[in-house]
């Protein structure tokens, strides 16, 4: 009951040999890699990248509110949606994230290389830039004078409005007076008079 328990003979185990089982999954994965290739076709020649020709719109719905359903398209779920990948993103920063990203720019058929621009390029752009800046450049003193207006106008509208409330009180204190009423009758009612702008 309390001796040791007897030894097993496990020498009839097979013993692995680790080269063949290595060639074996070398031979595996070469075989893996061709298929990979016929599946794939021939690779891609995607465009280097350029710059956007269009404005992100990221502030048109700003403070709105949206009611979304569970049984929404996607497109019209809460958040960006980019109809190129088909997926909706919750906000602004990773919508931006998203359109600068790998996937979505390989989805427009872009590589994320850079196209080295020559000399010439580079000159065209500085004055195509130049032509497009306004001539007349903003000065300080177009600041200024910028400033000075809005001060006037603002002050004008106080005006204005200090006036439409003059009126307002005229016209009540006019709704106010009453007919001409006889002081001994008033007295006898238990007022002095009406009108007065002597405070009690």
């Amino acid at each position: 009951s309390g001796g040791n328990p007897a030894g097993v003979d496990n020498t009839f185990r097979r013993k692995f040999d680790k080269e063949e089982y290595l060639e074996r999954a070398r031979q595996r994965e070469r075989d893996e890699k061709d298929e990979a290739r016929r599946d794939r076709g021939p690779p891609v020649q995607r465009q280097p990248l350029k710059h956007r020709d269009y404005e992100v719109d990221l502030e048109s719905r700003l403070g709105k509110t949206q009611v979304v359903t569970p049984i929404a398209p996607l497109s019209q779920q809460a958040g960006y949606y980019c109809s190129v990948c088909e997926c909706v993103v919750k906000d602004s920063a990773n919508y931006l994230d998203h359109i600068n990203g790998k996937k979505h720019q390989r989805a427009l058929g872009m590589s994320m290389r850079v196209e080295r621009a020559s000399l010439e390029q580079v000159q065209k752009r500085f004055e195509a830039l130049k032509k497009r800046k306004d001539p007349a450049s903003f000065s300080e003193q177009d600041l200024d004078e910028r400033i000075w207006k809005q001060q006037q106008e603002e002050e004008e509208k106080k005006r204005q409005r200090r006036e439409k409330k003059k009126e307002k009180k005229k016209e009540q204190a006019g709704q106010n007076e009453p007919e001409d009423i006889d002081p001994d009758v008033a007295a006898m009612m238990g007022f002095g008079g009406f009108g007065t702008s002597s405070k009690k």
